[in-house]
């Protein structure tokens, strides 16, 4: 099975009130630890890379190796590029055959985000490519991409629908109060006002910052219209966290495979834990 957009998954995991994990990878074991985990689970999964990813694996190598693994699972996987605010580079991911892209120009005023996000939709639409976008300004870090919590705003409801209608954006991703990378306290999460956005949008609605928030606010978050959830730093941790748990036993250690394995493992499980809170247990067969 190819790589797919990952327009329609989402859309149909809206409509019965569940979402797509999705995952960001930095290495071939990344990869296939969720691959290995959507495949146990029998998820749809949305794998995806950031910018700095792109630049150190290569947009070929990346497209190459997600498509692999959609081929050898059969199961319904789309890449995406995350966070892009570099117009040229996100071009470059869709010739070399990414299958969803961000254009993330919410650090700009509303016109100016309104024109950057149609110009992508241009290009996207017509290689039947998925495109998310940003509205409002989620706070913490995101590779390069710093927002602090001063800066940290929340979308407006209406702006929201005004956002869609006036770009035809697939896929939205409102600042509704998560952050970036791992939460210093509890998240602050606006549920009124997912509510009310998806109250006025139909396009499905992505959780960004889903790192570390608490299962039940996820379970909640998705009940009102969060279609996409995406967990990056976590991810990194659990990985890291195996490798060096394999140094601290053995500091002599040098073959590969004995620190990257348990790691690998390490990803699987969390992707798993990702997978049953978003309630994509079993739905990919339902996308075939």
């Amino acid at each position: 099975m190819p790589l797919i957009s990952s327009t329609t998954m989402l859309r149909q995991a809206r409509a019965n009130a569940y979402a797509i994990p999705a995952f960001n990878v930095h290495t071939l074991e990344m990869l296939q630890a969720v691959v290995e985990a959507a495949s146990e689970a029998r998820s749809p999964l949305i794998i995806q890379t950031t910018m700095g990813t792109v630049k150190h694996l290569g947009p070929k190598y990346l497209v190459s190796a997600a498509s692999v693994a959609a081929d050898q699972s059969g199961l319904p996987i789309a890449l995406h590029l995350d966070h892009c605010t570099d117009f040229a580079l996100l071009v470059q991911c869709i010739y070399a055959g990414y299958t969803s892209v961000m254009i993330d120009a919410s650090m700009h005023p509303f016109a100016e985000n309104v024109r950057r996000t149609a110009k992508v939709m241009e290009i996207a639409a017509a290689a039947g490519v998925n495109v998310e976008a940003e509205l409002g300004k989620v706070g913490g870090v995101e590779e390069d991409i710093v927002v602090e919590e001063r800066d940290a705003l929340l979308a407006d409801p209406e702006e929201c629908r005004l956002f869609v209608e006036q770009t035809g954006v697939y896929t939205l991703a409102p600042a509704i109060g998560t952050a970036h990378g791992i939460y210093k306290g509890e998240p602050k999460i606006d549920f009124a006002r997912i509510e009310r956005i998806a109250a006025l949008v139909e396009a499905p609605l992505v959780l960004h910052g889903g790192s570390g928030i608490p299962g039940e606010q996820v379970k909640r978050a998705v009940s009102l219209g969060m279609a996409k959830v995406n967990v990056a730093t976590e991810l990194r941790i659990e990985f890291s966290n195996a490798i060096k748990q394999v140094f601290g036993g053995n500091a002599e250690e040098n073959d590969p495979r004995k620190y990257m394995v348990p790691a690998k493992e390490a990803v699987k499980r969390l992707a798993l834990e990702k997978m049953e809170l978003c309630g994509s247990f079993g739905k990919a067969d339902e996308l075939k």
